[in-house]
Parts: C-alpha cells; sequence; structure tokens
C-alpha cells in the first residue's frame, strides 16, 4: 500500500491518543476495585451500542456505492459488530443478568454519545473520512478491551468464553487494516478525502468513548 494512505491514518491515530490517566474505569478494573455491577452496565450498555453501530456501518457501506475498498471496510466493521453482539451474550450470562433486566435497562446518555456520533457519521461525514476517524479510534478500544478482557479472568474469575466480547476487540485485525488502507487510498486518489475534517472527527469519537467509559466509572461511584 502506498506511504500516503498509511501517512493519513498514523496522523490520525497519533493525533488521538489518549492520556491513560483519564479513562477512570479500566484501571479500576485491572486492580479489581470496579464492582461487578459496572461491568452488568457495560454489557447492557453495549447491546445498544452495537445495534446503532452495525446501522451505521451498514449505511456507510451504502453512501460508499462507487467505491469498493471504502464500501468492504463498513461491511466488515458491520459483519464484526454482529460477532461482537454474539459474544456480549457470553459475557452477559456470565454477569447473571436475566432477559428481563436487560430488556429493561435505561441507557445512559455518556455511554451512547459515541454511537451517537458515529450514526452522525454515518449520515454527514464523507465516508472516508469515517474510515480515518474510527481507525485511529480502533487500537485505543482495543488496549482497554485487552486490559479489561485480562483483569476479568485474573481479578474476577471470568471464563474465557465470558471474556470473548474483550478478546475479540483486543486481538489484532491485520485484514481489517488492510481494508482501511486501501479505502483511505481509494480517496486519495479520487480526491474524495478531507483530512481535516476526518481529524476531527477521529478526535471528537476519541472523546466520546472516554465519555463511555467516564460515565460508567462515575455510575459506580
Amino acid at each position: 500500500m502506498t506511504r500516503a494512505a498509511r501517512e493519513v491514518l498514523d496522523t490520525a491515530a497519533a493525533g488521538t491518543v489518549p492520556d491513560e490517566d483519564e479513562n477512570r474505569l479500566v484501571p479500576r478494573v485491572v486492580g479489581g476495585t470496579a464492582p461487578v455491577e459496572a461491568l452488568a452496565v457495560f454489557a447492557m450498555e453495549q447491546r445498544h451500542v452495537i445495534d446503532s453501530d452495525r446501522r451505521a456501518f451498514l449505511r456507510l457501506a451504502e453512501r460508499s456505492a462507487g467505491r469498493p475498498a471504502t464500501a468492504r471496510f463498513f461491511a466488515s466493521l458491520a459483519a464484526g459488530e454482529t460477532l461482537a453482539a454474539e459474544r456480549l451474550t457470553a459475557l452477559i450470562e456470565a454477569l447473571g443478568l436475566d432477559d428481563e433486566t436487560v430488556r429493561d435497562h435505561q441507557p445512559h446518555p455518556g455511554c451512547q454519545a459515541y454511537p451517537a456520533y458515529v450514526a452522525w457519521l454515518a449520515l454527514n461525514a464523507e465516508p472516508v473520512d469515517a474510515v480515518v476517524a474510527l481507525s485511529a479510534n480502533f487500537a485505543a478500544w482495543g488496549r482497554c478491551c485487552a486490559a479489561v478482557g485480562r483483569a476479568l479472568r485474573t481479578s474476577y474469575g471470568f471464563s474465557d468464553t465470558a471474556c470473548g466480547f474483550f478478546d475479540f476487540f483486543a486481538e489484532p485485525a491485520p485484514a481489517l487494516e488492510a481494508q482501511a488502507l486501501e479505502a483511505v487510498q481509494e480517496g486519495l486518489d479520487g480526491a474524495g478525502l478531507n483530512t481535516g475534517e476526518a481529524d476531527r472527527y477521529a478526535r471528537l469519537a476519541q472523546a466520546y468513548e472516554l465519555m463511555f467509559w467516564n460515565t460508567l466509572a462515575d455510575l459506580s461511584g
């Protein structure tokens, strides 16, 4: 893949590296001090996040008509959300949440700001800009999921199956990265990429993800 696409993605990612001290929940999970109730809320909030993000990615794929690489990237993200939903079920079961509790859970605005923004991107952003913004945020999300997955095993006694949701996002995804590079290069070649907008979108996406974690931290005291 040409240097141009790699440079665009690397620049966006470098501009969204979070300060780890700003995340108030993950360190508590790692230290084994976060209450299990916070993990339960995480799981119930993620049900709404996954459903919203999947539809947003499908919409972005539709808006990428005539740009096959970009459409493939978003189709892959949508398929990934379907797999994540399946793995989330195992976490919900491990947490002992019954169907009624999950169904009656009222989402918290701070946890749903991120998927609301992804939905905004699906309606308003140049699709290739959205590729850059979302890709830039994947690394931070993956690191958080990796840390939580390890801690759930060592400090909370969760099984590998129960931690599958976190493992799914923590694992490297070279095929998806390759698709992102192809999509960005497709946008550059077609003069359909505004890198200034992409960087702004990436910073906002990172801020909304941090809001998700910190809302859970605040709810758990």
